[in-house]
């Protein structure tokens, strides 16, 4: 730009009235606009001087004491199995529950006992499997104390999850009686407690837990399930007659475990012989109201609710309900991997949200649960989270 142009346009800028004299102009239109913002950005300005940065020599560090909350409430100890000298056979008895405290707080309180694995075995070998899971068992798939045994001495579960669907009526109708024979089988194979599991039928399951629960009178096992359509009054009278533990199953709905709870109790069963499971959703499959059910219920607990201070079961083996679990597609990945890691994912959830016993199929699923159960539960990590290796999953044979 022209000195002449820049002595002019400081001059217009200076000037607060324009007059024109003696000036011809020749056009068909005329538009005189001046901008301030041209005037600003013709002046010259001198650049900044440069800020000189501070070298940062340390960080500063703070010390984080994270907020310790006293509850006024409890969850009761279950004691699952019994030693001879308690009145029982078990070689070995295994407790769960006793929070004082949401899961893995441990900064307000380690927790008192470790979530369990319990892997199931089935009375009847017709039970449709997926491929892994019926892969990992084809040995023993015909004998449930093999089974058992298998899953304890090479897979490592803490106990057995003994089903005994052939007494379904819709199924074989297996008569109490003969389902006992699976049930004293399991004993005499294992030294562990074992839950008994049925068949789902509130009629026929009554029958069989009276039955069973007189005939291991004293060996503190866990009966699965009571459910809102059985006559409570009646099942929890023979399990507090007979010392066992009782699982009473709700359907993802919080105040059905609330009246189950109630009338059970009320009924005379322990509150130390009770286990509540609040249903279990496979990820992808409504796992997300399992968790909020499972950390309501656990908060409820420890703010005082007694009908929901129980310790709680999460039937992780739903996840093979899944299609995304076993179905066959190329595209999803080997099923071999995918669906322990779909059982495996739908348990950490729950574990995470505060329950404390675990029913799972696949060993390696339950190798992975059990594996970050141990490390959760401890009262201070011993290894640095960057040695832990969490990945090695990827290597895992079974």
């Amino acid at each position: 730009m022209s000195k002449e142009l820049l002595d002019l346009l400081k001059l217009l800028d200076q000037a607060s009235e324009l007059e024109l004299q003696d000036v011809t102009i020749e056009a068909e239109e005329l538009a005189i606009e001046f901008l301030p913002v041209v005037m600003q950005t013709m002046a010259v300005t001198a650049p900044e001087a440069a800020v000189a940065l501070k070298k940062v020599i340390e960080l500063k560090m703070e010390k984080f004491e994270p907020p310790v909350i006293k509850y006024p409430g409890s969850i009761p100890e279950v004691q699952i199995g019994a030693t001879r000298a308690e009145g029982g056979t078990r070689g070995k008895v295994i407790k769960i529950g006793g929070e004082t405290c949401p899961p893995f707080y441990r900064f307000e309180s380690p927790p008192k006992n470790r979530p369990v694995i319990a892997l199931d075995v089935f009375d009847q070998p017709i039970v449709p499997l997926a491929g892994p899971v019926k892969s990992a068992y084809k040995d023993v798939l015909e004998d449930p104390a093999e089974w058992a045994k298998k899953a304890i001495q090479v897979y490592g579960a803490d106990l057995i999850s003994l089903h005994l669907v052939s007494t379904d009526p819709t199924l074989k109708d297996t008569p109490p009686q003969e389902a006992a024979k699976a049930v004293e089988r399991v004993l005499q194979a294992v030294d562990i407690p074992i839950i008994i599991g049925g068949s789902g039928n509130p009629q026929k399951d009554l029958q069989v837990f009276q039955y069973l629960a007189e005939m291991t009178a004293g060996e503190r096992l866990v009966f699965a399930s009571a459910t809102i359509d059985m006559d409570l009054d009646a099942v929890a009278k023979v399990m507090s007659k007979y010392g066992h533990n009782l699982v009473a199953l709700a359907f993802m709905d919080i105040n059905q475990a609330k009246e189950l709870s109630r009338k059970l109790t009320e009924a005379g069963l322990p509150k130390d012989h009770l286990i509540l499971d609040p249903t279990t959703g496979a990820l992808g499959y409504g796992i997300e109201y399992s968790f909020s059910v499972m950390e309501r219920i656990r908060l409820s607990g420890l703010m005082g609710d007694e009908t929901l201070q129980a310790p709680l079961s999460c039937a992780a083996t739903n996840a093979w309900a899944a299609r995304e679990a076993w179905m066959k597609v190329d595209e999803w990945g080997p099923r071999e991997y995918r669906g322990p890691l779909w059982e495996a994912t739908t348990a950490i959830v729950g574990l995470l949200a505060g329950a404390d016993m675990f029913m799972m199929m696949h060993p390696l699923a339950a190798k992975i649960v059990k594996g970050l159960a141990e490390i959760l539960s401890k009262p201070k990590l011993d290894t640095k989270l960057e040695e832990i290796n969490y990945n090695d999953w990827i290597r895992m044979r079974v």
